[in-house]
């Protein structure tokens, strides 16, 4: 059974992006720090380049490990959009979450207006995991569906910008399971949803 992942980037003030969609301050570094990490990440999380970047990153051939099916919301596809980009992971089965956007024009990518009946049904079926690569408003809404995050944490405050997860209160108990720093300052720390009854534990 397929699970449902958020596997995202995130700022130490929990800003997953700039407040226009920015997504450049995150300080990766220069030199054998910067790419010893991204070697590291991209070696396991393949699928998670875009499209375009493949090439330039040795992964134009790389089959993908963890996801074969990709799930965004409207601002993460609109910043793609803006530039010319209407199928950013080609290499994934693609889906926008929207109830703003009147079409997608690319045939590779479907819209969805209600994610949380399209997570149940592609749980349902067998295969790799489901990647959900963003927004907050997205995982808020998705939070009960989301069985795994796994966060990459940069040393660099945003001050503005979307959320890790934007919703209504709802505490929601997941369990470190594994965690790794990196020597330029990044973090990744994996986290598992614990069961249902730890919320009143």
């Amino acid at each position: 059974m397929r699970r449902l992942v958020y596997y995202i980037g995130v700022s130490i003030d929990g800003r997953i992006a700039g407040p226009g969609g920015e997504a450049d301050f995150y300080p990766v570094g220069d030199g054998e720090a910067a790419a010893a990490y991204m070697a590291w990440v991209n070696e396991r999380y393949p699928e998670t380049v875009p499209t375009q970047y493949r090439p330039h990153v040795g992964l134009a051939d790389v089959p993908n490990k963890r996801f074969d099916t990709v799930l965004m919301g409207a601002g993460t596809y609109r910043a793609v959009l803006d530039q010319g980009i209407g199928s950013p992971y080609a290499h994934l089965r693609q889906y926008v979450a929207s109830t703003s956007l009147d079409r997608i024009d690319d045939p590779a990518v479907e819209l969805v207006r209600d994610p949380v009946a399209l997570v149940r049904d592609l749980k349902r079926e067998d295969g790799p995991d489901v990647w959900l690569c963003g927004g907050g408003g997205l995982a808020g809404t998705l939070l009960p569906e989301i069985d795994e995050l796994i966060v990459k944490s940069y040393p660099v405050i945003a001050g503005a910008g979307p959320a890790l997860v934007d919703g209504g209160f709802d505490p929601t108990v997941f369990a470190p399971t594994d965690h790794r720093s990196f020597p330029n300052g990044a973090a990744i720390t994996w986290y598992a949803r614990t069961p249902s009854d730890a919320r009143n534990g």
